[in-house]
């Protein structure tokens, strides 16, 4: 038998370049390929509606119960619900019912109009007109009925309907300009080129006119790959193949520009597009402290089932005493007597269970999203965080990660365009050994008739004058900038200098600068015309050269070429790219002398790039293009085959020179890092830069100073030493110092000892993330995390976009575990920003792929600071007081409810009235936690960016630790003793009213549950440090509306209920002497130790944090001052009401002037207190 048809048919359907499975076959306009072409396949495509909703009329309803019963604190309560319902049990199911209802509701209510206004928008998206051709005319459909292979007309300023192959365009030379807003935030015109063969086609019948097919992939939702071919079948000849790219790819949702029309065929439709793919969320990141709550969560269930099974014990032994189990008054039946004891027992578990359940706090949940998704406005609504020269302000892409602001211990940032400006300014260029500098600057100022060229050396030869015009027109040819008229553009753009009535725009602010910078040096690229690139030269003669072939540029390879065509009919290859990645394809030229002046430049913290060429013969070219075109045309591992056809062309090259761009350093970006440094946060550069350039600026950024002593585990030195060897010295060295002295363990500023920076590139990286022949690599990468460990700064440089993300994997992942933070502000940040903890994006000029791949998007580095100092601090303080003060009132709640079992013989009699249990966690202690964890500022914003290093009081979950957890939930016990206890001595002697009547036992639980309702919001009251009128308001309020519900509940004979066992019970107890006593009495006693333990730590053991509370007497007037300035802008019409509510203006110490409670409070006090 012969098996290489079978390997042949598994090679191609399994693993070959022909996957078939994982591509697709379009038919241009509905037609039939010819006959023996290939078998035509009709294959089912969706339309093209969108549909971004999540529920229909039908499905809402289970739907969304089944999304919101998947939580399982819901889960829980509808067990809850579900036991107080099968089982006779001590409290009515309205008391866990009517919670879990509330909940339920609002947030399907919520979730239920959003999906309306998506609803909203899909049917306005997919009703909207399109223009098709069928049978040669213009034809007019609703979006929702395109499909794939129809051909599209789309007219200026309209956006394209779904993702199509671009055919043809109103212009001669085939291409169009496309805006992509709405897609990734850019702006700018982005040019795309027709394929070949059609951009000819001008009218309807043109179009209907192609006979084609298109192969391609299947929908992916990069946006910026694409990967197809063409199949054009014309009568007489075998179907001409012609590669499709991403340059010919129109994307639903971009907008045409500056084109009068365009025609397209649609390869991709509905949910198919990949503006509809990219709609999927990123991977849910989760942030420490919902973490914490949930652990605490697991706790308190444990404790539930304890207590459950404790009593369950109790009473069974309760009941062993036949006198016990049958009293007189309550005698069994015959069928309770013979009922089966283990199931009589595990009924009991399940009431005690429903009795003691408010301990699990389900309205926590509720609270805390809404504190997240309320709190995230407050970075938006900051107007410091505003840039003014950009317009743009800071965004929020998830409410979810606010306080892991607070929680960073290492900030992963990239250099160009995050901490630099990336605003190029062309500095000087080096031909052959010659410098030249455009301009001559005398005093800072530019001399009028210094348009030329100064000559720092000696000027070249003949042979080096040819070279020294070839480098110009080098730079003048290898880019891919667009040139337009002045009124036609909108986009960022910068005109020459020239005079010449059009504009340079670029999405690569390197390439601007660079055109710009050789045409003060006397060349001119005018523009890109029939696929002819023109360029003035110095005696302003007009060179037109064809623009044969762009190897586009790539992070991998770091470089690009164009091979172009002289009018004399001569081919060169022009190639610029990093100098690492220049010089080892280089055969010829002064390497030497370039090298020495590009490693100059980048000591002073200039970028450098290299420029070669090498001159092609016919047949090489012809040899290139059939190499290029196998490689464009392969539908399987395009970009590996492309990567491998680059890497044989760009080779045997000829040194040109080298060009010394400059890249300022963002504004306040080294105090940025300064404060962040003070703040015990750790800073890494990750850098595709040379190692000089990125090294000088780390030291203007004040990353490295003067004093740090640069450890290098660089490619250079481990070709002099092995890995093994460098990573033992280094270790050796920073451990010999950071053992004789205790190093901080957050920053290496400390003045008594060595401060270490370390260096790494990419390529030395690779090798200590490279398993080991033994498979062991844990080893090099211990050493290599030990090192870095004990080093204030780390730059890694050379670094690809993966290696970016590989960094911020591993010290993600290291024994600590510490909280990570990458910024950054282009593509090749995405990576690390979706691996760390906190992704954020910088809004450059790289376009808008980090912001929107972020987790939170500022304008400029500099605002990091407040991000992290001021708001991440204030977030984190606030949700750690309502995590630990949720599970403290719920435990004054329920554990009385405990106690009282062993006064009643384990009955399962509840202490609290049905309403009560209802409302404790709905109404009377909800507003205020929520206002608190909104609002509270326990040091003023100008203290918080002015200590940074308070911020290391809240470091490492400290306001969430065991130990904090553990007081909390101590205070609470503490508290429900005094409650109880306090009201059963009271009690003791037989209580009476003023009319001689007796309390009962619902006098008794609603004193208990009067004493804690006002201890609870009196405890939020004294950990609350900024006062403002919704404070109170809030506060006495929620106290105020306890009484008067009370009033109403026991005033009245309801007639709705079947039971009046309320009635005049709170009044009578109002009326009571003594119980006025035991309030005062009891709520002072329950307060008494947490205020004695504050002011304690803060006398004897304050920390920083405390000692920054610590007001003076001028202080407190002015914090006096304040409050009256800010409620005066509060009825003023100028000022927004809302952020005056909820926060302070930097000036504003709220600390220091609480008007009623003078004592250290709450959240703020240190460590010891959520």
């Amino acid at each position: 038998m012969d098996c290489s048809r079978v390997r042949t048919l598994v090679h191609r359907f399994c693993a070959g370049e022909e996957n078939w499975v994982d591509s697709r076959t379009i038919y241009v306009g509905h037609r039939e390929p010819p006959p023996g072409a290939e078998a035509y396949i009709p294959q089912r495509y969706p339309d093209n509606r969108i549909v971004s909703s999540k529920y229909t009329f039908w499905n809402f309803i289970p739907k969304n119960l089944f999304e919101q019963f998947r939580r399982i604190a819901n889960f829980y309560f509808l067990i809850i619900f579900l036991v107080q319902l099968i089982i006779d049990t001590p409290t009515s199911p309205v008391t866990s019912g009517l919670p879990l209802f509330f909940v339920i509701t609002v947030t399907a209510v919520k979730q239920g109009y959003e999906d309306w206004l998506r609803h909203k928008a899909d049917n306005a998206m997919n009703q909207c007109a399109v223009h098709f051709i069928q049978h040669g005319k213009l034809v007019r459909k609703q979006s929702r009925k395109l499909r794939v292979g129809d051909i599209v007309m789309v007219k200026e300023d309209e956006t394209f309907p779904c993702d199509l192959v671009f055919l043809s365009s109103s212009r001669g030379d085939g291409t169009c300009h496309v805006t992509t807003a709405s897609l990734d935030g850019e702006s700018s015109h982005k040019t795309h080129h027709a394929v070949q063969d059609t951009k000819g086609f001008r009218t309807e019948e043109d179009v209907d006119g192609l006979h084609a097919t298109i192969e391609c992939e299947q929908p992916q939702p990069d946006l910026y790959k694409f990967v197809g071919r063409m199949n054009i079948y014309n009568d007489l000849t075998d179907p001409v193949v012609r590669p499709l790219g991403s340059e010919s790819l129109l994307l639903r949702g971009a907008t045409l520009k500056n084109t009068e029309k365009i025609f397209g065929v649609a390869i991709y439709t509905g949910m198919e597009t990949k503006m509809a793919l990219n709609y999927q969320s990123k991977s849910q990141k989760r942030s420490a402290v919902e973490k914490s709550m949930n652990v605490f969560l697991i706790v308190y269930l444990c404790i539930l089932i304890s207590k459950a099974l404790i009593n369950t014990v109790l009473k069974y032994v309760w009941q062993s005493e036949p006198f016990r189990d049958e009293p007189w008054y309550n005698q069994k039946t015959e069928s309770e007597r013979q009922r089966n004891l283990f199931l009589r027992a595990f009924t009991d578990f399940l009431a005690f269970m429903v009795l003691f359940n408010y301990i699990i706090p389900v309205s926590m949940y509720v609270t805390v999203e809404m504190q997240k998704f309320l709190g995230s406005y407050f970075i938006t609504w900051d107007e410091e965080m505003f840039d003014e020269e950009t317009g743009e302000g800071p965004l929020v892409n998830t409410s979810d990660l606010n306080e892991e602001l607070g929680q960073v211990e290492y900030i992963f940032t990239d250099k160009t365009g995050t901490l630099t400006e990336n605003d190029m300014q062309f500095k000087e260029c080096c031909v052959e050994g010659h410098v030249y500098v455009p301009h001559v600057i005398c005093n800072g100022q530019v001399l009028p008739d210094a348009s030329g060229i100064d000559m720092i050396d000696s000027s070249p030869g003949v042979s080096g004058r040819e070279r020294e015009e070839l480098f110009f027109r080098a730079l003048c040819l290898c880019h891919t900038i667009q040139v337009k008229d002045e009124e036609e553009a909108d986009g960022p753009r910068k005109a020459p200098a020239s005079g010449r009535p059009c504009v340079y725009i670029s999405s690569s602010p390197d390439e601007l600068a660079l055109v710009e910078g050789v045409q003060r040096l006397g060349f001119t690229y005018l523009r890109l015309k029939d696929n002819h690139m023109e360029i003035l030269n110095r005696d302003n003669d007009l060179e037109r050269f064809e623009l044969l072939e762009i190897l586009s540029f790539d992070s991998v390879r770091r470089r690009m070429s164009v091979i172009v065509k002289s009018a004399a009919g001569e081919i060169y290859l022009f190639c610029k790219g990093a100098d690492s990645s220049i010089f080892p394809q280089v055969i010829e030229g002064k390497v030497d002398q370039i090298r020495s002046r590009v490693e100059r430049n980048a000591v002073e913290g200039l970028r450098t790039l290299c420029v070669a060429y090498k001159r092609l013969v016919c047949e090489e070219y012809e040899a290139i293009c059939k190499l290029l075109q196998a490689a464009k045309v392969a539908l399987q591992d395009r970009e590996k085959k492309l990567a491998e056809a680059y890497e044989q062309i760009e080779k045997d090259l000829i040194l040109l020179g080298a060009t010394a761009v400059e890249d300022r350093l963002q504004e306040k970006a080294a105090d940025t890092v300064e404060a962040l440094q003070k703040a015990g946060i750790k800073v890494w550069v990750l850098t595709g830069d040379k190692m000089e350039t990125a090294a000088a600026t780390c030291y203007a950024c004040k990353l490295f100073r003067r004093s740090t002593q640069l450890l290098e585990l660089t490619t250079k030195r481990i070709e002099e030493q092995s890995l093994h060897d460098v990573l033992f010295e280094l270790s050796k060295t920073v451990l010999h110092h950071s053992g004789s002295l205790a190093r901080d363990n957050f920053s290496g500023l400390s003045a008594e000892m060595q401060d270490y920076g370390l260096i790494i590139d990419g390529a030395a990286l690779s090798l200590i993330m490279k398993p080991r022949e033994d498979g062991s690599s844990g080893n090099y990468r211990e050493l290599f995390l030990e090192v870095c460990r004990n080093c204030s700064a780390v730059l890694c440089c050379r670094m690809a976009p993966l290696q970016k993300a590989q960094i911020v994997k591993l010290i993600k992942l290291s024994k600590e575990r510490p909280i990570t933070l990458a910024i950054g502000d282009g593509a090749n940040d995405v990576s690390m920003i979706l691996e760390a903890h906190v992704g954020i994006g910088v809004i450059g000029k790289e376009g808008r792929q980090a912001a929107r791949n972020s987790d939170y998007a500022i304008p400029k580095f500099k605002h990091l600071k407040k991000m992290l100092l001021v708001h991440g601090h204030f977030y984190y303080i606030r949700i750690s007081e309502l995590v630990q003060y949720f599970f403290y009132k719920n435990v004054c709640f329920i554990f009385p409810q405990f106690l009282y079992q062993f006064f009643c013989g384990f009955s399962q009699q509840t202490l609290y009235d049905t309403a009560y249990l209802t409302l404790y966690n709905i109404s009377f202690t909800s507003l205020p936690i929520l206002l608190y964890s909104l609002t509270e500022q326990h040091v003023s914003i100008d203290t918080l960016r002015r200590d940074p290093s308070l911020y290391r009081d809240i470091a490492k979950n400290a306001l969430l630790r065991w130990r904090v957890f553990l007081y909390w939930t101590s205070l609470g016990v503490f508290d429900a003793l005094v409650f109880f206890f306090g009201t059963y001595l009271m009690f003791e002697n037989t209580t009476v009213t003023s009319k001689g009547q007796i309390f009962g036992n619902w006098t008794f639980g609603t004193l208990v549950f009067t004493v804690m309702v006002f201890t609870v919001t009196l405890k939020l009251a004294l950990d609350t440090h900024y006062w403002t009128w919704i404070n109170h308001f809030v506060i006495w309020g929620s106290l105020l509306f306890y009484i008067v519900f009370s009033l109403l509940w026991g005033g009245i004979i309801w007639p709705i209920l079947n039971y009046q066992r309320m009635y005049y019970v709170f009044m009578q107890m109002l009326s009571s002497g003594p119980a006025w006593l035991a309030i005062i009495l009891l709520v002072t006693t329950g307060l008494l130790p947490d205020v004695l333990r504050k002011v304690l730590c803060r006398q004897l053991r304050p920390s920083a944090t405390e000692r920054a509370q610590s007001p003076c007497p001028s202080a407190a007037w002015r914090g006096s001052h304040s409050k009256q300035v800010m409620l005066t802008f509060w009825d003023t019409e100028e000022q927004p009401a809302l952020p005056a509510i909820t926060g302070p203006s930097s000036h504003l110490h709220p600390s220091s002037w609480r008007p009623c409670f003078r004592g250290p409070t709450g959240a703020a006090d240190g460590q010891t207190a959520g």
